[in-house]
């Protein structure tokens, strides 16, 4: 058995990453330390700590630790853990939106310029992300516009050159038709266009226009005039700062009660060329600090676009390191900076206004919906936490049913959980919405602290009166339940006994609603359980509609995945010693089960894995 205070004597005082974990093993937490024995003993003395630090000592069953040479060793091998670990208690990238890029493949002898929403590590730049695709695209139109480069996404060789040579578009690399160093000078152009140095290609274009116009070279002084008041244009529009860096991101925090937001802008050469924005809501009790560290780690490890400057408000405690490690990645100097006054102090401000904007207007949005719920569905609190329910079968066969959840107004898809029916035999949907609701419940019952959380406020039954009916039936069913089980306790007197069972109903009281659909399987209203169709907003009914088409999703898809497993089962599944690899090999060699059947046992012998022994319980 793993004894904490033993362990913790025996702690060296070296680096290194400390991991800790739960009782069912699972990583709750990871660390880096300069001094192992210093670090992870502070979690463990009685100190005033956060509540967030509270509850995950209190989960903490045992911990390891991995010790390494330096500080700079910690910090990656603490981001590689975080990573794929993913625990609980560490600031983890969250975000599921995939924001757009423009790659060059700087690695290809003639090299292209292309729209990308996926950034991986293949020797190519990568220039963004752009927080609206519009403005991507719209640089690539005008880059694609203004450079003769080619637009194929794989350059092969041909036989006679496409449209775009044709119409002046392209210098046609695929035909030979262009030196690769004249090539690579418009490219080289394009780079320090998309890094925002517009001062340097502006100097160069004019000095070339200032050249073809001593040559008497006219069409091509006046291709490269509009060039450079194309790129002039087009710069006037991005600058909103005079700092000259080329190559900045300013971070910026905001917190309510409920969320923290994280917003990163992108600065390149004096223009903002796009911004982020990260939501946590289990940070809200974490220094600023702390936030920023993980935040920094997480979102520049295995990232290409490490910029040369960061901007943030607050000091870190492993600034060195992280700066060391990101240089080091970069290949040049890379600083964390805490702005006192000017220019970059307004910056971070921007950034941290905008964050809390964006919170104030997520928080807004969020308490409308809720607010709203709360007067229509006549409640006396807000239903904060709204699940769900849909089966989906065919003529009873493949039964099963789906569970979404919305949180704060928010549908959490990570949530989401699906059943098989287990009691129902025949086709019978509000049999089957009463067992997957009864067993709902009970798990959080007799499991508080489980997947499932804590009891709905509400439960939205897919489906009219019907449906409602069943849900209740099944609230009913736990509640007599826990009621029976309370009064046999005869370890208990009556007052306690009382008490139990007043708890119990309050837990219980969970309001129930239909979700109604009309002819076209479209979401209609709302319904109560004596049939009344509830007035909801525009916006609400667009919520729910979601709502009910993500539950209606989750059902069907898991429907789908059991009846296609059921399809492609056959005979050979049912005898022991066949597994996957020797069941397609027999497939192959004999096209059928049936064939299988018709074969020798010398015939099955000559399938790779089948030994006699195989082929005779084949045959049997």
């Amino acid at each position: 058995m793993f004894n904490i205070e033993e362990e913790l004597k025996k702690l060296p005082g070296k680096p290194g990453v400390y991991i800790m974990h739960d009782k069912d093993d699972k990583i709750i937490y990871v660390g880096k330390a300069i001094s192992l024995k210093n670090r992870v003993r502070q979690y463990f003395r009685k100190t005033n700590k956060t509540a967030r630090i509270e509850k995950m000592v209190s989960l903490i069953d045992h911990f390891e630790y991995i010790v390494v040479d330096n500080e700079a060793e910690a910090l990656i091998l603490e981001c590689n853990l975080i990573k794929k670990n993913r625990p609980k208690f560490n600031v983890l990238l969250k975000d599921d939106k995939t924001y757009p890029y423009i790659k060059v493949d700087v690695k290809s002898e003639y090299p292209g310029v292309y729209y990308t929403r996926r950034v991986i590590n293949d020797g190519a730049k990568y220039f963004g992300p752009y927080a609206n695709p519009g403005a991507a695209k719209e640089m690539l139109d005008f880059i694609k516009e203004r450079y003769k480069i080619h637009q194929c996404r794989t350059l092969k060789e041909r036989t006679r050159p496409c449209l775009n040579y044709h119409i002046g578009r392209c210098l046609a690399p695929c035909m030979g038709n262009v030196d690769k160093e004249e090539y690579r000078k418009q490219v080289d152009e394009i780079i320090d266009l998309l890094e925002g140095k517009t001062d340097k290609v502006l100097k160069d274009l004019e000095r070339q226009m200032q050249e073809a116009s001593q040559k008497m070279e006219y069409e091509k002084a006046a291709y490269l005039r509009d060039r450079k008041q194309a790129i002039e244009r087009a710069s006037s529009k991005q600058k909103v700062s005079n700092i000259s860096e080329n190559s900045i991101d300013v971070i910026g925090i905001a917190k309510s009660d409920l969320e923290v937001c994280v917003e990163i802008f992108f600065v390149r050469g004096s223009k903002m060329i796009g911004r982020e924005q990260y939501f946590y809501n289990d940070l809200k009790d974490m220094e600023d600090s702390e936030i920023l560290s993980g935040f920094i780690k997480q979102y520049y490890f295995d990232n290409p676009n490490i910029p040369s400057k960061i901007m943030i408000r607050e000091e870190i405690e492993d600034k060195e390191a992280i700066e060391g490690w990101l240089s080091t990645e970069l290949g040049k100097k890379v600083e964390i900076k805490t702005p006192k006054k000017g220019e970059k102090l307004k910056f971070v401000e921007m950034a941290e206004n905008n964050a809390r904007v964006t919170l104030d207007n997520k928080e807004k949005d969020k308490s409308e919906i809720l607010l709203e719920l709360k007067n229509v569905l006549k409640m006396d609190i807000l239903p904060r936490k709204i699940e769900t329910f849909d089966i989906s079968n065919i003529s009873g066969e493949y039964m099963v049913a789906g569970m979404c959840v919305m949180q704060d107004g928010v549908i959490k898809k990570n949530l989401s959980r699906r059943f098989k029916i287990k009691t129902v035999n025949s086709q019978d949907d509000p049999k089957c919405m009463e067992e997957v609701v009864t067993r709902r419940l009970k798990h959080s019952i007799e499991n508080p602290n489980g997947g499932f959380g804590k009891l709905p406020d509400v439960i939205f039954a897919d489906g009219g009166i019907t449906q409602i009916h069943a849900t209740k039936q099944a609230i009913q069913n736990v509640l007599n339940e826990e009621k029976g089980l309370i009064m046999q306790d005869r370890k208990i007197n009556e007052q306690d006994k009382k008490e139990k069972l007043e708890a119990i109903q309050k837990t219980l009281d969970i309001k129930v609603f239909g979700m109604v659909k009309n002819d076209k399987h479209q979401t209609r209203a709302l319904m109560d359980e004596n049939r009344n169709e509830l007035p909801i907003s525009e916006n609400l009914m667009k919520l729910i509609t979601r709502f009910q088409d993500t539950v209606h999703d989750t059902a069907i898809t898991y429907h789908r995945k059991l009846r296609d497993k059921e399809i492609t089962k056959s005979a050979l599944d049912e005898i022991k010693g066949i597994g996957n690899a020797k069941k397609q090999a027999l497939l192959k060699q004999f096209g059928s089960v049936e064939k299988i059947k018709q074969a020798s046992i010398e015939e099955l012998m000559q399938v790779k894995g089948i030994t006699k022994e195989l082929a005779q319980k084949l045959k049997q």
